[in-house]
């Protein structure tokens, strides 16, 4: 993480992005070479200065690195460049504010450069440095998947099925961080540039094959994978969220199109399931396969999942290169049948529950394809690895089976929605009780539609506190619970809807309320262990909770070793 404060951080303040991350050798760059490659003059007594690394933090500086000192929400990054140079920082990299920062400290004992927005120069700055992926060497074959919901589990499933394929593969996401090593636990759903380049730098030094990233809106509007190139890149869906950066969904939309240009992949897979999709089917400048996941097309949430000109982007006879043929359930999860144009099929299954897991697995199988792997080898090692039953951390994470209870990111309408439909017994009588908030400093206007959507779909709604941030909790509370409230009114709702805070208290009054053959769903949070409250970073993993107060009350759970992210 950077100085620069992200709306995408959601890490305890202080912590670091880039130990375990950098490759164990890289070649020198002389500082002249830096300064040709991005039109920035180099003081020539300097140009000989060399660089063996780049770092945005002045908490992560290594010796030989180049610091890029940028504008931050209360400081600038130009504050710490006294403690980046003791920790062996050799240049600086800043923009005219910052210069008038370091001109009014003490003598700066290296190279200043100064460029107009460093922060649009630090990808090309990152792949330069650490030769991430050379014209002409071998390197991993890396798949990028964005959208609004299912990032995070398409990922996994590529990364699966890579693995049953063969592959020595790496993961850059939510979650976790994987490069042929220990896992490293992410700060961001997509890294800072520094760090993606060094990562992709790492995978090639240790051999991997591929790799697979989720790529956020907030990457692509953070320069975050600038100079990244994707063999293939995915989208998965667009529904209100992050309104908060982007201000319309149409701004949101183009953000996400930017990812699927040559500048920035050689090929795309494409949901085709919502307006969006189907849009971005058409205006993507690579070449575009379409897979269509559900039976027919659908507008997404309401209106919110409509292009801003109102047109369908599409036509519901228009038919995908894959579609999702047939679905069977089996267990918690599906059997389904992808079936292409021209005929051919597979079969796949997936052991997690819901369609948009469905979807999600639909989606992985076409872009290993997409990345060049045959339909037979692929169809032999869904058969035999099952790769699609991977457990990812806090999406649709069971905790227990009776009563089922399940953990997931759910944190916008959209998916809240889908989980609170995929967890609903066919069982008469099962009810089903969903804990959640929503996220201070964040798109308010996705909390009255969160609170309608838990009335209409679940028997006791509980609304708590997410991440409240630097906002007053009540005050996010009493949004989400008008939204209930209003709902229940309007549409002469059957629900209770309780309001219980702290949140572990929630999900302890929900444990209180189920019975064996009910579901209780936590939603918001998924993986995430802290709890930010003013600043403060409390301790808190729904998981963790919720096995506690399940166990409280005479249940069992299960035994998973894979709870802790």
């Amino acid at each position: 993480m950077s100085e620069l404060t992200d709306p995408d951080a959601s890490a305890p303040s202080g912590h670091d992005s880039t130990p375990g991350f950098r490759p164990t050798a890289v070649a020198a760059v002389p500082l002249a070479a830096i300064g040709e490659a991005i039109g920035v003059a180099v003081p020539g007594a300097s140009s000989s200065v060399t660089v063996t690394g780049i770092s945005l933090n002045s908490r992560s500086i290594r010796p030989g690195d180049l610091y890029v000192a940028l504008p931050g929400a209360t400081r600038h990054g130009a504050d710490y460049a006294s403690q980046a140079i003791e920790a062996g920082a050799v240049a600086v990299l800043t923009d005219d504010a910052g210069a008038r920062l370091l001109a009014l400290a003490n003598d700066i004992p290296v190279p200043v450069l100064l460029a107009g927005e460093p922060r649009s120069v630090v990808g090309r700055l990152s792949a330069l440095i650490y030769q991430s992926r050379p014209a002409g060497a071998a390197a991993p074959a890396l798949f990028g998947v964005t959208g609004t919901n299912g990032k995070t589990t398409t990922t996994y499933f590529i990364n699966a099925l890579l693995q049953a394929l063969g592959k020595r593969t790496g993961l850059i996401g939510t979650i976790e961080i994987l490069a042929g090593g220990e896992p490293i636990p992410s700060l961001l759903t997509t890294p800072e540039s520094t760090d993606v380049h060094a990562l992709l730098a790492l995978m090639r030094e240790r051999g991997l094959d591929a790799a697979s990233m989720e790529v956020s809106s907030h990457a692509v509007s953070f320069h975050r994978v600038d100079a990244v190139v994707f063999d293939v890149a995915g989208f998965t869906n667009l529904t209100q969220d992050h309104l908060d950066l982007h201000g319309t969904m149409e701004e949101y939309f183009q953000t996400k199109a930017r990812l699927f240009t040559p500048e920035r992949a050689r090929a795309a897979v494409v949901t085709v399931d919502d307006a969006w999709g189907r849009k971005l089917a058409t205006a993507a400048e690579i070449p575009v396969t379409t897979l269509a996941t559900a039976g027919h097309p659908s507008s997404g949430n309401g209106d919110a999942g409509r292009p801003a000109d109102g047109t369908a982007a599409g036509t519901a006879d228009q038919a995908a290169d894959w579609i999702v043929a047939t679905t069977t359930p089996r267990g918690l999860g599906s059997d389904f049948v992808l079936r292409h144009r021209d005929g051919a099929e597979l079969r796949v299954h997936t052991g997690l529950p819901g369609s948009f897991n469905v979807a999600n697995a639909a989606l992985a199988t076409v872009m290993v394809l997409a990345g060049g792997h045959e339909p037979a080898a692929v169809q032999a090692a869904l058969d035999a690895a099952d790769p699609f039953t991977v457990a990812v951390p806090g999406r649709m994470q069971l905790v227990s089976t009776a009563p089922a209870a399940v953990v997931d990111f759910a944190h916008n309408p959209d998916a809240l929605e889908r989980a609170l439909e995929a967890v609903r017994s066919p069982e008469p009588g099962s009810k089903v009780i969903v804990v959640f908030g929503a996220t201070g400093q964040r798109d308010q206007g996705k909390r009255p539609a969160m609170g309608a959507i838990a009335a209409r779909l679940a028997d006791t709604v509980i609304i708590s506190d997410d991440d409240p941030h630097d906002e007053d909790a009540a005050a996010i509370r009493a949004d989400v619970l008008a939204g209930a409230l209003a709902a229940k009114d309007d549409e002469g709702l059957d629900c209770t809807v309780l309001e219980v805070f702290p949140r572990e208290a929630a999900i302890l009054k929900a444990a209180e309320l189920a019975g064996a053959g009910d579901t209780i769903l936590v939603a918001g949070r998924g993986h995430e262990v802290w709890q930010e409250v003013k600043g403060v970073n409390l301790a808190l993993d729904d998981r963790v909770e919720l096995r506690n107060a399940l166990t409280a009350r005479g249940f069992t759970v299960l035994e998973d070793h894979r709870i802790e992210s």
